[in-house]
């Protein structure tokens, strides 16, 4: 009988996640039904939202309930299946699951993971999944890059914000990127083509926007908030756009989270600033995957990947998404690739 673990919501976290808050439960694995797919999961996704579900402060979703599995995304393999849709050995895409090493799905609500050569399945885990998707339509749909404007990302060296960066500069904008190290920002300015970095560890956020935006900014692509947000935003063009996918630094605060310290600003200069999240852009998704497929073949869109090692890892791996101890994507391998 095929054993199954994960991780269930013990208590909501107050601030940082504590032992405890999390618990790793063993189970077997019941039988299936008719049109059921069992599937054991390769990679787990983790993402700022995973601490955000654990909270029950107003979301887009329903919060994850004390002791329901934690809500996850992830690719795995058919282990066994009573549909006609699947067979053992596909590799596959469940949707929004949990932090499990199996999961149990209709046939029906599963997608099937393209096999291109060349491609690693860490790439639809990123650039060619929901991190790619978030990081193409916030930048192209909203901030919507002129030739030689302005555009400013915040946690530029990450999974969404490298995306959104180099989508910028394929459109002719000057790109400024903010991340934390003199490592990340050697990327963003080498690799990335970034036309320059600021590093917030290191340096007045303030003072190198001045220096780097001397002429202000006319997009921003938004993943931080808090002080970071505000050192953007107060330097925003007249019809500037920002583009608000994430407040990270926000996360493992209580209570209702500040906006920027000048609202009038978005009269005086005619600002728009659209928050969104990546699933209201799934039914176009084709449309980013078709733009950026021939980029990731040729090695002109690049992306990272960070891979930890067992399910057992989940609840200490999430904590470097908020120290930014990590380079791209950050994935756990749950088992080992077909």
């Amino acid at each position: 009988m095929n054993m199954s673990k994960r991780w269930v919501l013990q208590r909501r976290p107050q601030g940082n996640i504590q032992p405890g808050d999390l618990a790793l439960v063993e189970e077997p694995v019941r039988d299936l039904e008719d049109g059921e797919v069992l599937i054991s999961t390769v990679y787990l996704s983790l993402d700022p939202t995973n601490r955000l579900w654990m909270s029950d402060q107003d979301q887009y979703m329903p919060p994850v309930q004390i002791g329901e599995t934690m809500r996850g995304g992830g690719i795995g393999v058919v282990q066994r299946s009573r549909s006609d849709l699947f067979k053992q050995g596909d590799v596959v895409n469940p949707g929004l699951t949990g932090w499990s090493t199996h999961t149990i799905a209709q046939a029906g609500g599963i997608s099937p993971v393209p096999v291109i050569p060349g491609v690693p399945l860490t790439a639809y885990m990123s650039v060619l999944g929901g991190t790619g998707l978030t990081g193409y339509f916030g930048m192209m749909d909203i901030c919507r890059p002129q030739p030689g404007e302005t555009v400013v990302v915040s946690a530029a060296a990450g999974a969404v914000g490298s995306i959104a960066g180099q989508m910028a500069k394929k459109a002719g904008a000057r790109v400024i990127g903010i991340a934390g190290g003199k490592a990340k920002c050697d990327w963003l300015t080498g690799e990335l083509g970034f036309d320059g970095a600021v590093d917030y560890k290191n340096e007045d956020v303030g003072a190198a926007l001045d220096r780097l935006c001397p002429n202000g900014i006319d997009a921003n692509f938004e993943n931080v908030g808090g002080e970071i947000m505000d050192a953007v935003y107060s330097r925003l063009n007249n019809f500037a756009r920002m583009a608000v996918c994430g407040l990270i630094s926000t996360y493992n605060d209580e209570g209702p989270v500040k906006g920027p310290t000048d609202f009038g600003r978005v009269l005086m200069h005619r600002l728009l600033i659209k928050g969104f999240i990546v699933i209201e852009y799934l039914p176009r998704a084709a449309e980013a995957f078709a733009a950026m497929t021939p980029m990731v073949l040729s090695g002109e869109l690049k992306w990272k990947a960070h891979v930890e090692d067992g399910l057992e890892n989940a609840v200490d791996a999430l904590g470097r998404l908020f120290s930014g101890d990590h380079d791209g994507k950050l994935l756990v391998r749950v088992s080992p690739e077909p």
